[in-house]
């Protein structure tokens, strides 16, 4: 069974949003305790998206990205991605290790690295929390992975490991700033075929 746009009533979208909320709520704090500054992170869209949509989100399939993908584990399973567009991900190191520099390059070392696996980590941990306690649900996420790549060749992940581009994701755009910089970031949550099911009667959509 797969989520499509006209399963989902309303309210049953307003929770989303207010799982998209409470989220965004809960890793302000989390990159605020670990940062020991203030940031502060809203999300002006949250949508339900069909996978072969994303493209048309992040543009040019050629553009070069960074790309923090996770699984997630439990009773709902599948991919979570945060992609975030080559200078942007070089203005949030900025950010995460009060930094001055403006390197544009590909090459990330391995501090900043880390730091925008953490910040992955951070969003993942708190969107899903956020999902377990609403829905009921028991999901934990992976260890993250990064690659700095084309768009189109990141998407490539999880489309082949669904086998397919027509499924559903829950698509939510973030806005980080320290009050001087303002960086945007997309973030994906990807179930798989098997955890759509799931999904839908946590949301209490019936088939």
């Amino acid at each position: 069974m797969a989520i499509i746009i006209n399963d989902l009533k309303d309210n049953e979208l307003d929770i989303l949003r207010e799982i998209g909320n409470i989220g965004a709520g809960n890793a302000v704090t989390a990159l605020a305790k670990l940062l020991n500054k203030r940031i502060e992170m809203s999300v002006p869209r949250i949508k339900i998206l069909d996978f072969k949509e994303i493209p048309e989100i992040l543009g040019d399939p050629e553009m070069l990205v960074t790309g923090i993908l996770l699984s997630m584990n439990g009773d709902l399973t599948g991919n979570i991605l945060f992609i975030l567009r080559l200078e942007a991900a070089h203005a949030l190191v900025n950010i995460l290790m009060s930094k001055q520099d403006t390197n544009d390059g590909i090459q990330f070392d391995e501090i900043e690295v880390s730091a925008l696996k953490e910040t992955g980590n951070i969003l993942a941990g708190s969107y899903l929390s956020a999902l377990s306690t609403m829905l009921n649900l028991n999901i934990t996420p992976s260890t993250p992975e990064l690659c700095v790549d084309m768009a189109g060749a990141i998407l490539s992940v999880p489309a082949i490991a669904f086998g397919s581009w027509g499924e559903s994701v829950l698509y939510i755009e973030n806005k980080f700033t320290d009050g001087n910089q303002n960086i945007g970031g997309e973030f994906f949550l990807i179930p798989d075929v098997q955890s759509y099911e799931t999904l839908l009667k946590a949301l209490g959509v019936t088939s």
